[in-house]
């Protein structure tokens, strides 16, 4: 077996091969090493097998696409090499994998921590045929190359098996695929656990003990609207009450639910199955997405008449989903007497607290912005971290329905009004969460400013 082979057997089991002597294979792994690896390598070499154990942060570097090996074109297999990348993935915690075919070769970019990277290259020629196999992953029609087409899939990678959803687009020079890493099974995040400052958590949890109402979460795709929402279903998650939901997809499988999963072609609309739950004797009814004045409508229904319903829309803040809302058809007095509470959120990537550094000069913003200094953190990156920051953190605002804003609501406010009410009230702006966490040292002020855009676009 020759240096290339053990090297991608090794990354194919999350391992990587730190050198090949005469006598002896040097291997590094996190925690354990995987059986089947060991079986693969005494069965295919004499030599002795030396393992180190590595962090995750360790390894995570060490397989960074700069510091592999380049891809052969010579007796490459398609399916290891679609496997290995689907591992590397794994080990550098991407969110979503892209596939994307070009005209001089075939590129792969992770998405990690919010952010794309460049990983894996093939050669051009070779973009049907990994199309192919990943679209036979995901049970989808190969022959079918001109519409999108979209699935679900899960694999054993290693010891652990994985699920991803699958979508597939016609481009220019072939079909651009995009996976994306579902939950790995993980129960859900406490509360607390979210990056809610105090007051925040204790306005959450209070309105998550209200007998009915709704409660909504908002935000851009990929800002952990969905993990907001499992974890206030675990915070209420008891044998005395009865919670209820449907989703598309079923993201994260909690015991003590009753999950069910849309399925359009069979029927099985969020209207149609929000109705069914109606008549399961609810407590609680978790509506994965609001994309219309029909789901909207039955969800308020439901919240007015002794249910507590939760679910997301996408928004950018917490007063334009009152407009958004208004936008679909529902009427402004049944929103007043609905709605509850309105969760807005972004994520932002978290400072590596190992290799941070802090510049000399603080910085100053406007008075009315900030009224204090705030540090000048610098990303330096390190062997724990990627390019000076490890995993991300969550920034809310909370627009909490008081009879005051209720009563605006009903009289015609504008957005800009209500919001204003809202301030005075006490609601902290996405930006005042973002500078707050910046101030305690977890994200820098160009990731707030990237993510939420500059003071003068709030």
């Amino acid at each position: 077996m020759t240096h290339q082979h053990i090297a991608a057997l090794c990354k194919r089991f999350g391992a990587h091969l730190i050198n090949v002597t005469d006598t002896a294979i040097h291997v590094a792994v996190v925690e354990h090493p995987a059986q089947e690896l060991l079986d693969a390598l005494r069965f295919s070499t004499q030599k002795q097998v030396d393992i180190e154990c590595w962090s995750a942060e360790r390894m995570e570097k060490q397989q960074r696409p700069q510091e592999a090996a380049p891809l052969q074109e010579e007796g490459i297999q398609v399916v290891d090499w679609v496997n290995q990348t689907l591992n590397e993935a794994l080990a550098r915690r991407a969110s979503d994998i892209h596939f994307e075919p070009g005209e001089e070769r075939y590129q792969v970019r992770l998405r990690i921590d919010g952010v794309l990277h460049p990983a894996a290259v093939a050669p051009a020629r070779l973009a049907s045929t990994i199309t192919a196999r990943l679209k036979v992953l995901g049970n989808l029609d190969i022959a079918e190359r001109r519409v999108p087409q979209d699935g679900q899939f899960s694999i054993m990678l290693g010891e652990q098996k994985v699920s991803f959803r699958i979508s597939t687009l016609p481009c220019r020079h072939g079909e651009k695929v995009v996976l994306r890493l579902q939950h790995q099974g993980k129960q859900h995040i406490d509360a607390e656990a979210l990056g809610m400052s105090a007051s925040q958590l204790g306005l959450f949890r209070h309105t998550l003990t209200q007998p009915q109402g709704l409660v909504l979460v908002t935000g851009p795709t990929g800002s952990g609207k969905t993990m907001t929402l499992y974890s206030a279903l675990g915070e209420r998650n008891q044998p005395n009450v009865n919670i209820c939901s449907v989703e598309d997809p079923i993201e994260l499988p909690l015991h003590g639910l009753n999950q069910t999963q849309i399925h359009p072609k069979a029927g099985l609309t969020f209207q149609a199955i929000l109705r069914a739950l109606l008549r399961q004797d609810p407590d609680i009814i978790m509506v994965g997405e609001i994309r219309d004045g029909e789901t909207a409508e039955i969800a308020i229904n439901a919240a007015q008449t002794g249910h507590l319903v939760l679910s997301t829309l996408h928004t950018n803040s917490t007063t334009e989903t009152l407009v958004r809302l208004e936008q679909m058809g529902v009427a402004r007095w049944m929103l007043a007497s609905a709605l509850k509470l309105v969760v807005a959120q972004r994520l932002v990537r978290r400072l590596c607290p190992h290799c941070r550094s802090l510049n000399p000069e603080p910085v100053l913003l406007a008075k009315s912005t900030w009224p204090r200094p705030l540090p000048d953190w610098k990303e330096n990156g390190c062997e724990r971290c990627y390019a000076g920051f490890y995993g991300r953190i969550a920034l809310f605002e909370m627009l909490h329905i008081t009879p005051e804003l209720s009563r605006q609501i009903v009289a015609g406010a504008s957005a800009s009004e209500i919001e204003t009410l809202a301030h005075q009230q006490g609601m902290k702006s996405l930006f005042d969460h973002g500078l707050r966490a910046v101030e305690e040292g977890r994200t820098t002020l160009d990731e707030v400013y990237r993510v939420l855009g500059m003071p003068h676009d709030e």
